[in-house]
């Protein structure tokens, strides 16, 4: 057996992982190179082993292990260095971890990664609103008139102050110009973009939306359903299905060089589901994809007689997705309560109780998982009144564990309900460090109950993993120290009492989020028989001062027993 010492086995990169077989630039699609890899390897040893190293496994019947074998993509044997070695044969690659830690490979169980907007919009995540206005004013140069000036990745609090209408105006008089918050929810726009919709100082605000005013004129920020009078409006740059397609490989890249080895991608159309296949049948999607439908082609999928699971390893259908309320981050959330300094301020419903329970039951009823994405208290209700009357109508043989995306702000009663259910929660897991100068809008009591993990793991509820990138970002090590410290970028805390340990945090990020998606017996530990999905790190999280997980060097990742990203 070839042996790799844990420096040659850093610093060699892309020529040790072809010579253990770890492809970095993969050619082929997934399965066939499964097939390839099946029929070249005769041999019925290991195609490798990490022999030395300290694996974490959340495996409960072997929580810790120096060792493990990986043959056609899957473990085939975790245990002590030398009993693992002597699994080895003549084919069989050894690496040795030297003492480097390894973890299964991270899940985000909510994120919207088309990878589009890096390649081509215009990043306003920047300091200042000077600098937002000269990157907009840049991108007017350059942009025929008439058409769309837009930027992505803002965020009000992380500038100087935030964004207006006029700001825009002096940065794109000519064209219709908008900036939307790295939310989703809400985006500011100028005064061309409201002449082009036709919106006056009389227009009233649309059910589930609203047009911000000042002393009776337009801010320029517009939120939920409101926005949706500017997208008839104006042209937009074309987005190619070539373009659609290297989107998704750019974000692949991106997100396994961060750790991650499957997201959900939680709202998708036709042409995003195109731009996966496309990525995917090309060898450039580097992570595992749960696809959530949204609008028309959830339609098509179920008229077609597709189901929620349809699919294969690397790409498969998941549950129908819906909006119910606003954003946390943009603090527009529907709740019971004001929020801080906004007495008459409750949030916004972008679903009616009908539309939720209509949904619930066409889903619930033609075999679908349901995810509604439900931020507040009041809109958790709602849905949880729908699965709860689904549930009870038409029972199912196997609990389908319907989801609340986000499930940010909670109480007792909702915990309950929750667990009865059997739904998934998928809280945001690192909010609390990126997003801490938004929490004093909801209060010390709310933030009690807001992505309240130590709750959810207290009544048994298997919470999910979730960034909700772009509106968070989609680091998991930053999600292990947002969920252990409960601190945010300056080191203030909230809601402390809803801290989990490292091991349960890890449990979250891996496990949990298989389980979301059905798939806890296939992915998520490292465990003999599952997929060899695992990340490398330079330093061990559970060793490190708190406060610096978040900058732990990922060294490798690795998704059935290929390198899709090696430092």
């Amino acid at each position: 057996m070839a042996i790799y010492s844990r420096r040659e086995f850093l610093e060699s990169g892309a020529a040790l992982a072809t010579a253990i077989g770890l492809d970095p630039e993969p050619a082929l699609t997934m399965a066939a190179a499964r097939q390839v890899q099946q029929q070249a390897s005769p041999d019925p040893g290991p195609d490798f082993v990490v022999v030395n190293a300290r694996v974490y496994t959340v495996d409960d019947a072997l929580p810790r292990a120096e060792a493990f074998a990986v043959k056609h993509g899957r473990f085939t044997a975790v245990g002590s260095t030398s009993d693992i070695r002597n699994l080895g044969t003549r084919g069989t690659q050894t690496i040795d971890g030297a003492g480097m830690t390894v973890v299964p490979g991270f899940i985000d169980g909510h994120c919207h990664p088309s990878g589009v907007n890096e390649l081509i919009g215009v990043n306003v995540n920047l300091n200042t609103v000077a600098e937002v206005k000269a990157a907009l004013r840049k991108k007017a140069a350059t942009t025929p008139p008439g058409y769309w000036v837009s930027g992505y990745m803002y965020d009000d609090t992380k500038l100087d102050r935030p964004v207006t209408r006029k700001d825009l105006d002096e940065a794109a008089p000519d064209h219709p110009a908008m900036v939307g918050h790295r939310g989703g929810h809400t985006g500011v726009y100028n005064s061309k973009a409201f002449e082009l919709a036709g919106v006056t100082a009389q227009t009233p605000d649309p059910q589930g939306g609203k047009f911000y005013r000042e002393n009776g004129e337009f801010t320029g920020k517009v939120a939920e359903r409101a926005r949706g009078v500017f997208s008839r409006v104006g042209k937009r740059e074309e987005v190619t299905r070539a373009t659609r397609q290297a989107g998704v490989k750019h974000i692949s890249e991106q997100m396994t060089k961060a750790g991650l080895t499957s997201v959900h991608q939680t709202g998708g159309d036709e042409e995003s589901l195109i731009a996966l296949q496309d990525a995917y049948r090309a060898g450039e999607m580097r992570f595992r994809l749960y696809f959530f439908p949204r609008g028309q082609i959830y339609t098509t999928l179920k008229n077609a007689g597709v189901r929620t699971g349809y699919g294969d390893e690397w790409l498969r259908i998941g549950p129908v997705k819906y909006g119910a309320d606003g954003s946390a981050s943009e603090r527009t959330m529907r709740m019971s309560t004001p929020y801080v300094g906004r007495p008459d301020d409750y949030g916004i419903l972008t679903m009616t109780e009908e539309e939720i329970r209509d949904a619930v039951e066409d889903a619930h009823r033609n075999d679908w998982r349901i995810g509604i994405h439900a931020n507040g208290d009041v809109t958790i209700d709602l849905v949880l009144k729908a699965y709860e009357r689904a549930l009870q109508m038409w029972p199912r043989a196997v609990n389908p564990r319907h989801r609340i995306e986000h499930c940010s702000l909670i109480n007792p009663d909702l915990l309950r309900r929750i667990e009865a259910t059997g739904a998934i929660p998928t809280p945001f897991y690192t909010y609390i460090y990126y997003h801490g100068d938004k929490w004093a809008e909801y209060g010390e009591e709310k933030m009690r109950w807001m992505f309240a993990h130590r709750s959810f793991l207290d009544a048994g509820i298997r919470v999910a993993p979730a960034s909700d990138y772009i509106p968070g970002p989609y680091e998991p090590l930053m999600a292990l120290q947002s969920l252990v410290t409960r601190r945010d970028f300056r080191g203030r805390e909230w809601g402390p009492n809803q801290k989990i340990t490292m091991d349960e945090a890890l449990r979250v990020c891996t496990l949990n989020g298989a389980y979301a998606s059905f798939e806890e017996d296939v992915k998520g530990s490292i465990t003999p028989g599952k997929l060899a999905d695992f990340v490398m790190l330079a330093e061990d999280p559970y060793q490190v001062d708190q406060s610096r997980i978040k900058d732990i060097k990922i060294v490798r990742t690795v998704v059935g027993g290929k390198t899709m990203y090696a430092a």
